[in-house]
């Protein structure tokens, strides 16, 4: 994986805007979280709005396309047991095996009636050969590491895979989340296509509700499909690559619209990837499928997409590149710095910003 430099962003997020709970957890709907507008422009007199995500219909054009990731979050937290007997959690990283038949996994820290923790490196029992006892059976032989925290690992199940984990799996939580949530609550409604490690979450606030009202409105939408990987919130890692397939009928469409002055607004960083990697120089989006490796930077730019729909990163997250590259860092800045002075809730049951071009 490529080094790259971290985000500038001078923000300091306190722990009490973790989003602890799903928003209907807390009192309100999905598409009731907040919804934070920053707005870009030539001129350099960029805008910051706020409103309601149910607000979203009226914030957009007729002519715009929204491009959705219909993959649907698998429970990708497995018990495990290491060789002399301690617990391990084991999370799945890459719900389809390379062309070695290898997975990507970390091992976590189990910590009784909280989230499995992040193992320093020097604490890991990472090490090649080491053999995961997994539950009915199962097991992971860790076989190389990828990074500092993700390892190669063959499994040996007693079932195919998806069906292994609805029995057996949970969904991946980290330690700002207050409980173990059902994996209905880590679904969007988009999601048809099973294989993520982690909800797609900036779509998460979307109800059928506010489809029908953008569909009426001439609001557009197509999917795309990429799987992800589990985040690392604690090593703020590169991302690494991930599986997207850009159906023929959206390449079609998103040159269409661009082609007619509409807007593409990606819905969350994967869109964002999966788009940029069926582009060619031009700028033509092409149906495209398989592995993808893409770094979008703000040196790098963007080609296919003109605004995007996302979730609150941390401030040292490699997300920020890209959020930058359709963005402009004075924006994100910006807009960075309004959401912590208005409080708004961070990570994927939190609000959600939305970026745009005027």
């Amino acid at each position: 994986m490529t080094a790259v430099a971290e985000p500038a962003l001078d923000v300091t997020v306190p722990p009490e805007l973790s989003a602890r709970a799903p928003a209907e957890a807390r009192g309100t709907t999905r598409d009731g979280v907040r919804m934070l507008v920053g707005r870009r422009n030539a001129r350099g007199t960029d805008t910051v709005a706020h409103h309601r995500f149910t607000e979203l219909p009226e914030v957009l054009r007729p002519g715009d396309l929204l491009v959705v990731n219909n993959s649907a979050t698998l429970p990708a937290a497995l018990p495990g047991r290491l060789p002399d007997g301690g617990p391990v959690a084991l999370h799945l990283s890459s719900s389809r095996p390379d062309r070695h038949g290898a997975h990507l996994v970390e091992l976590r820290r189990v910590v009784p009636g909280e989230a499995p923790a992040h193992f320093p490196s020097a604490q890991s029992p990472a090490r090649p050969g080491l053999l995961v006892s997994l539950p009915a059976g199962g097991s992971a032989e860790l076989t190389a590491p990828f990074t500092a925290r993700l390892w190669h690992a063959r499994l040996v199940l007693p079932g195919p895979l998806t069906g292994y984990l609805a029995q057996h799996g949970r969904a991946v939580r980290y330690g700002y989340v207050d409980r173990d949530w059902p994996i209905e609550a880590y679904q969007t409604v988009f999601a048809t296509v099973p294989g993520s490690s982690e909800m797609p979450s900036a779509a998460r606030p979307f109800s059928a509700e506010v489809v029908a009202r953008l569909t009426g409105r001439g609001v557009l939408l197509a999917p795309i499909t990429l799987h992800t990987g589990v985040a690392s919130p604690e090593a703020h890692e590169p991302p690494y690559a991930e599986w997207f397939r850009v159906p023929a009928a959206t390449a079609r469409l998103v040159d269409h619209v661009r082609a007619g002055g509409g807007r593409v607004i990606a819905v969350g960083t994967t869109a964002v990837r999966a788009l940029e990697s069926a582009a060619g120089p031009d700028g033509a989006v092409r149906e495209a499928e398989g592995w993808t490796e893409l770094m979008v930077t703000p040196e790098r730019g963007v080609r296919a997409v003109d605004g995007l729909l996302t979730g609150w990163h941390e401030p040292r997250a490699s997300h920020l590149h890209l959020l930058a590259a359709v963005a402009g860092l004075p924006l994100l800045a910006r807009c960075y710095r309004e959401a912590v002075r208005q409080r708004y809730l961070w990570h994927e049951f939190g609000d959600v910003n939305l970026l745009l071009p005027d």
